[in-house]
């Protein structure tokens, strides 16, 4: 196996990103945690600022930035400020976290394919960081839906077809 990357996204309640993700071609390994917040070492009670966030390690032979991008943008309402379903506050938002100029390019390009796509009503929201640090979640957040099949989500594959 090649070289691998890493690709850090939020989108809401990192629970259901998560499940998403961890079954997609390339995805090698994922992890929940924290990003873009006022504090070090964020816990799930206190975390002010940051984003419920994932970090996607992948094989670049088998899946792009772009690929995770277009996925992203299809298991996510990338439209509502601070919000993914019944989950309200900065917290939830739609973010990406660039870790050099390429990456940036490349979330600024998809933003524009997604809302010249007109399949979202409204505007993308989602913000554009750089990378600072993540924060892995407590124990009991990783794989929750894979411990807990039942349990909560409001994320689902939202359009099958690309955006690209």
């Amino acid at each position: 196996m090649g070289k691998t990357k890493k690709a850090y996204l939020a989108g809401g309640c990192f629970w259901g990103m998560e499940d998403l993700f961890r079954v997609r071609p390339g995805i090698l390994d994922t992890e929940v945690g924290y990003m873009g917040g006022e504090n070090d070492h964020p816990t799930y009670r206190n975390h002010p600022g940051h984003a419920e966030a994932i970090e996607l390690t992948y094989d670049p032979e088998q899946t792009s930035f772009r690929e995770l991008l277009d996925y992203f943008y299809r298991i996510h309402n990338p439209t509502t400020l601070d919000q993914q379903g019944n989950d309200k506050g900065s917290s939830y938002r739609s973010a990406i976290f660039y870790q050099n100029e390429e990456e940036k390019v490349e979330a600024e390009a998809m933003i524009r394919i997604v809302e010249d796509s007109n399949k979202w009503e409204g505007k993308v929201v989602t913000t554009l960081e750089a990378y600072t640090t993540f924060w892995p979640a407590e124990p009991e957040h990783q794989d929750y839906l894979v411990r807990i099949p039942n349990g909560y989500t409001c994320h689902f594959e939202r359009f099958k077809e690309s955006f690209v």
